[in-house]
């Protein structure tokens, strides 16, 4: 009787302390500049942002940031089902990606982190160079789909087009922005589907690209200027020597005067004509898109950090020594006239 008695007693204490170890494993142990954070990131920007997470776990030494690199679909995928709290994209939220958070009653805050430029490459033998928005057109869309039709002195023939992935958001931005959407030709190609391919989730896909682009004459590859730049010149007015950059132009013929290359104050003059056309009557380099960083994670601990510091002074001082144009750090443009 006696150990029945103290049954009831005993279901209490127990179901007391379920409720206690419940709480403690709602408890995080994480804050803004220690503990461990996985982040998705549009596999374009992987040097910027391993740039970042160096810098940043440098200054935090608790702190510890795990990056997926990824497709930007899968960002995104991973964002909605809660696996990942914070990414690092080249597009807003849908209505419907935000009704999933919203249902979850996380909040979500989204910063644009900077303007990045798609940069056109070609092989060092190749002499030409220059291309307008509409020679881009036709080439994607399959109506262009040799070297003679753009220059008929060209010693190249049949002309390759090569991406990263077949979902990345380089492709989302030619199709979205160029193509009205519309299917790619036969000749546009992405790496990730071939078998001698890395898996999409590894660095190196743009890698791929340049490499390609490297060892094929006929080639065409768009990757992020950041994948291009002269990472030992801070003036970041060049390139690396492995490929060309081809000079791009909005006009309706591509000249050395009117054709641009994706150099941060190139994006920048863009970006001003785009606001005040005005006052920046030519605009710059034209193939320009911006990158968000969003989170629905709560405030106070590591990926609220990380987002911080990216939006932050520091942050903004890595875009710009990458090659990309910061979004909160404004550049100074002058005109300079001739009397």
């Amino acid at each position: 009787m006696k150990h029945i008695k103290q049954a009831p007693l005993l279901f209490i204490i127990t179901g007391a302390l379920l409720l206690v170890s419940c709480h403690q494993r709602k408890v995080r142990s994480d804050t803004v500049t220690s503990g461990i954070a996985q982040v998705a990131v549009d596999e374009s920007f992987a040097p910027i942002i391993e740039a970042e997470i160096n810098v940043f776990e440098s200054l935090n030494s608790e702190a510890a940031i795990i990056p997926v690199y990824t497709s930007e679909q899968n960002a995104y995928d991973l964002l909605m089902e809660d696996s990942i709290r914070l990414v690092i994209g080249t597009r807003l939220l849908t209505d419907r990606e935000r009704g999933i958070i919203e249902k979850r009653r996380q909040r979500i805050r989204t910063q644009k982190i900077a303007i990045d430029g798609i940069a056109l490459i070609t092989h060092k033998g190749n002499k030409d160079t220059l291309l307008t928005t509409n020679d881009i057109r036709n080439i994607m869309s399959g109506e262009t789909r040799s070297w003679k039709q753009i220059n008929p002195g060209s010693p190249l023939d049949s002309l390759a087009v090569i991406f990263d992935t077949p979902n990345s958001s380089m492709v989302r931005y030619i199709q979205d922005t160029l193509c009205d959407k519309r299917a790619f030709g036969k000749n546009v190609k992405a790496l990730s589907t071939d078998s001698s391919s890395p898996d999409i989730t590894r660095v190196g896909s743009h890698d791929k690209v340049i490499e390609y682009v490297a060892s094929h004459p006929n080639a065409l590859g768009f990757v992020g200027v950041n994948w291009i730049a002269n990472p030992v010149d801070t003036t970041h007015l060049s390139f690396i020597n492995k490929v060309n950059i081809v000079s791009v132009s909005s006009t309706t013929k591509a000249t050395p005067d009117n054709s641009y290359k994706p150099l941060p104050y190139q994006l920048a003059l863009e970006v001003a004509h785009r606001e005040s056309p005005r006052e920046f009557p030519t605009g710059g380099y034209p193939l320009i898109r911006d990158i968000y960083i969003i989170i629905t994670d709560a405030s106070g601990g590591l990926p609220s950090g990380f987002f911080n510091f990216i939006a932050g002074d520091r942050g903004q001082r890595i875009i710009l020594k990458s090659g990309l144009l910061p979004a909160n750090r404004p550049l100074r443009l002058v005109h300079i006239t001739e009397d």
